[in-house]
């Protein structure tokens, strides 16, 4: 909302408006004067925390750095930044959390000098304070998925899929020590293929940080620097290879990486011969057309079983888990049918009708990479079987909630999921991107409580000794299995069932938050 000459208006961008925003980190209307004639941000009518009737959009983009008309964003337009103060910067945090947090009531009973901006060094460190202290039926953290991004970064990853790193991604057994990193697959042609190193492989140390036992907070942080880097540079690995007796010390250097989201797609031999196996490991918008070619492949190849492995798919965007979805299951079920409802704060803090709430099961591509409006494949399948573990969340289990809000079986495989029914506006102010959870998601239903994760339908246990798509390898044989006979027949292996009955503690390591989350366009 916005004040014009005393009458407050209602802040009403285009469809291709909002989506173009929300691709860039924008929270609808988040910038003043980015859309000509919508002077609005966060749609709250309300006035700020502090009394003073002004509403994030006034607040934003007064910065401390403001970037100049040479710094643009995706589209190549400059950003509105103007000259501000910390104190600004401070507000409009305060204020956006206000409006549109889900959970806005908990942080306003939050103590006074928790909520008191004066004793935060930055905007980053204000944000980070301001969430809900609640707590899950389990125990863990209500909102463990408050998290910031410099918007260069957020917008490389999120459109393009770069992002820096060696080509690995390691698999936490325990990230806490003892801790136990393994890695779960490489991508060909990228520094840690180039250097042998593959599935399997343990990490003992990191730039000479022992990652088993450290828990002091300088070496987790070397840890985490990394295994995960923020920018280009070398580090050193000391690794384990699967069926080797002795350690090896391999240099790698970080660069920028486009990441297949969607790999290892085939149609499995007889006796298996009608059922199609990919990998899936990221809802960023590559996997649109990546997605859209495997499953032609498998309506081409008389595919009737489809297995998904989305072990380590920590989410995206959630269109693209809609497209998955009806991809899957075809019209029969799905038309006019919910994927995903949200649910705001009490203020609809972004004025959405229940219409614009509801995202449907898409039969058309959106246009993140594969044509905008072209028709979607369709399997036609009753259901799926989709490999799962910790590592699967957000957009991921959005799949397994949506699709089973329509009646379609989703036979869960592996382990428990990570439980996140939530998401977020990614939203920029003066260089940063905000994430603050905003929405639950619900399906068709209005099922949405799985903040504890979904359980696995057979529980077993990644099997780091066969290549991923082999019909032996742990997951893949569980799932094929029960698709022969119904029963589970998988269990966990001993080896890992020792690491995880260990008494863990200390800081945990942890891969970058943007794996692991749901984000609306």
């Amino acid at each position: 909302m916005t004040t014009t000459g005393g009458v407050r208006k209602r802040c009403n961008p285009s469809r291709t408006d909002q989506r173009r925003l929300r691709a860039l980190g924008w929270s609808l209307c988040a910038a003043v004067g980015l859309l000509g004639g919508c002077g609005g941000g966060g749609g709250s009518s309300s006035s700020g925390p502090a009394g003073n009737g002004a509403d994030s959009a006034v607040l934003a983009a007064h910065c401390v750095a403001p970037r100049g008309a040479s710094i643009v964003d995706a589209d190549g337009r400059p950003y509105p930044d103007q000259p501000g103060t910390l104190a600004n910067e401070l507000s409009w945090v305060r204020t956006w959390i206000d409006e549109t947090y889900l959970w806005y009531q908990d942080v306003r009973g939050l103590s006074a000098a928790t909520l008191d901006a004066a004793r935060y060094a930055s905007p980053a460190d204000y944000f980070d304070a301001l969430k809900t202290p609640a707590i899950t039926a389990s125990g863990k953290p209500k909102d463990a998925y408050h998290f910031v991004y410099d918007t260069p970064s957020w917008v490389a990853l999120s459109r393009s899929g770069i992002s820096y790193g060696y080509g690995f991604e390691i698999s936490f057994i325990s990230a806490r020590a003892p801790r136990s990193a393994v890695v779960a697959y490489t991508q060909p042609g990228t520094p840690a293929a180039n250097a042998g190193i593959a599935r399997g492989a343990r990490v003992l140390s990191v730039d000479g940080v022992d990652l088993v036992n450290d828990q002091t907070a300088a070496g987790v942080d070397a840890l985490n620097a990394g295994l995960f880097p923020a920018a280009a540079g070398s580090h050193s690995f000391t690794l384990l290879d699967r069926g080797s007796a002795s350690p090896r010390t391999v240099t790698l250097t970080a660069s920028a990486l486009t990441m297949a989201p969607v790999q290892n797609v085939k149609t499995l031999a007889a006796p298996n011969r009608s059922v199609g196996y990919l990998q899936f490991n990221d809802h960023i918008a590559p996997a649109e057309l990546q997605l859209v070619n495997a499953i032609n492949q498998f309506v081409a190849a008389g595919v009737t079983d489809l297995v998904l492995d989305m072990r380590y798919n920590g989410g995206g965007y959630l269109d693209i888990a809609s497209e998955l979805a009806f991809m899957v299951a075809g019209p029969g079920p799905t038309a006019g049918k919910v994927f995903e409802r949200m649910s705001f704060n009490d203020k609809n803090p972004f004025q959405l009708s229940d219409a614009q709430r509801s995202t449907g099961f898409h039969d058309a591509a959106v246009g993140f990479s594969a044509a905008r409006g072209q028709s979607l494949p369709r399997l036609n399948l009753r259901r799926v079987y989709l490999l799962a573990g910790a590592g699967t969340c957000s957009a991921s289990e959005a799949v397994v909630n949506g699709l089973r809000g329509v009646g379609v079986d989703v036979v869960l495989i592996g382990g428990k999921t990570c439980g996140k029914p939530y998401g977020f506006y990614p939203t920029d102010n003066c260089g940063t991107t905000y994430f603050a959870i905003q929405f639950q998601g619900v399906n068709q239903l209005g099922f949405g409580d799985y903040a504890d994760g979904f359980a696995p339908t057979c529980a077993a246990d990644d099997d780091f000794g066969h290549p991923l798509g082999d019909p032996s390898e742990g997951l893949l044989a569980t799932a094929l299995g029960h698709r022969s006979t119904g029963v589970c027949q998988a269990g966990m292996s001993r080896a890992l069932a020792a690491t995880r009955d260990a008494v863990h503690s200390g800081p945990p390591l942890q891969r970058p938050p943007a794996r692991e989350n749901r984000f609306y366009r």
